[in-house]
């Protein structure tokens, strides 16, 4: 039984996304089968974002001019290019392979995505 749910408890950490890859193409253009060995050993693969992590931390500033004032860190990130639901080409060689609810997926950091495809709705 699979739900929307157990995506909400995931929390995926600074500048990573997570991939649900993509089933490999069983042919080549040539009509050959590929074993699935060949097929997991290319170095680029591609999958659906189902998660992407806040960004890239950034400093706070630090407001010493009012001492009164409550020390209280706020951190704040700048933005990934990967959304969820975007078609990720990406590195395997950057990529981390895990297995969440028995189904394999890639965590990978922003700078092993090698191209974005976006569905974008036309108003």
């Amino acid at each position: 039984m699979i739900s929307e749910n157990k995506w909400t408890k995931l929390i995926i950490v600074g500048d990573r996304v997570l991939i649900k890859p993509t089933k490999p193409d069983e042919r080549t253009s040539s009509g050959l089968y590929l074993p699935p060995g060949v097929q997991e050993k290319e170095k680029v693969q591609q999958g659906y974002i189902i998660k992407a992590g806040p960004g890239y931390p950034i400093p706070a500033v630090a407001e010493d001019d009012e001492p009164w004032k409550e020390a209280h860190e706020k951190v704040r990130y700048i933005p990934l290019q990967a959304q969820e639901g975007d078609l990720a080409i990406f590195l395997v060689a950057g990529a981390t392979e895990v297995i969440y609810q028995n189904e394999k997926y890639y965590i990978v950091p922003q700078h092993s995505i090698l191209m974005l495809e976006r569905e974008e709705e036309l108003l």
